[in-house]
């Protein structure tokens, strides 16, 4: 197996392009992820399917005649938190993930990366959450942050949708006041001023690259060059690593 990276976290705003990334990652041949984006065998840790277990818990405490407790429906597309709690809660079930399916495995390394996939915003940001998450998650680890904006990332939301598959990572929708109230700021830039380097949560020193997706495109040539050359500098950013 050729060098990989152990541990990638993948960022953007809902619909920005993180999970198309991944199933571009899912059919490359094993040989040729390595080779050429430095990726593994994938282990997948994305918090929305349990974002989407505790809407369903609302539902199903809504229904016995209990009050609901970190959500509310709304339509189209589903649902919206309504307890910021939500957040670290999800966050710290990403760790637990990790630590448990990975990280007490240290034999999964040598043919896998762990890919860790989340969007936040106005109620806990990127620096919020990345301060939370497991050290290890981060000290074995980078960040590909997908960058689009507000604008597109609506666009793309709209068009993904498909009501008959709302739970999909790939056909579900955030509604208009979910991505307005819950992701209506995103404070990356804030936290990551050049378009790639270095962040430092404690005493963990992570590398990052910032990769623009603002033009959507199916086109494997594209893809290619556009993930190939985000992956390549954040591996040499990996190696030169202070």
């Amino acid at each position: 197996m050729e060098e990989i990276f152990e541990h990638l976290i993948v960022l953007g705003r809902p619909a920005g392009g993180k999970s198309e990334f991944i199933d571009y990652m899912l059919h490359q041949s094993d040989d040729r992820r390595a080779r050429r984006y430095h990726l593994g065998r994938l282990v997948i840790v994305d918090d929305f399917p349990i974002l989407w277990d505790y809407f369903l818990d609302d539902d199903v405490r809504e229904r016995f005649g209990r009050p609901r407790l970190l959500s509310r429906p709304v339509n189209p597309g589903g649902y919206t938190s309504t307890d910021p709690i939500i957040w670290p809660l999800l966050t710290d079930r990403i760790s637990r993930a990790v630590r448990r399916t990975c990280l007490d495995r240290p034999e999964l390394y040598r043919a896998h990366t762990v890919l860790v996939e989340f969007s936040r915003g106005t109620e806990q940001g990127y620096r919020q959450t990345l301060q939370q998450l497991e050290p290890a998650i981060l000290a074995r680890g980078a960040i590909l942050y997908i960058a689009v904006s507000f604008a597109e990332s609506w666009r793309r939301n709209i068009a993904r949708y498909d009501e008959k598959r709302r739970a999909g990572i790939l056909t579900h929708m955030v509604p208009l006041e979910a991505m307005e109230g819950v992701y209506g700021r995103d404070d990356w830039f804030e936290l990551a001023r050049a378009p790639d380097g270095y962040l430092t949560f404690g005493e963990v020193t992570t590398p990052y690259v910032t990769m623009d997706n603002e033009e959507e495109s199916t086109d494997p040539v594209v893809l290619d060059g556009r993930y190939g050359e985000a992956l390549n500098r954040l591996w040499d950013l990996m190696q030169e690593r202070p």
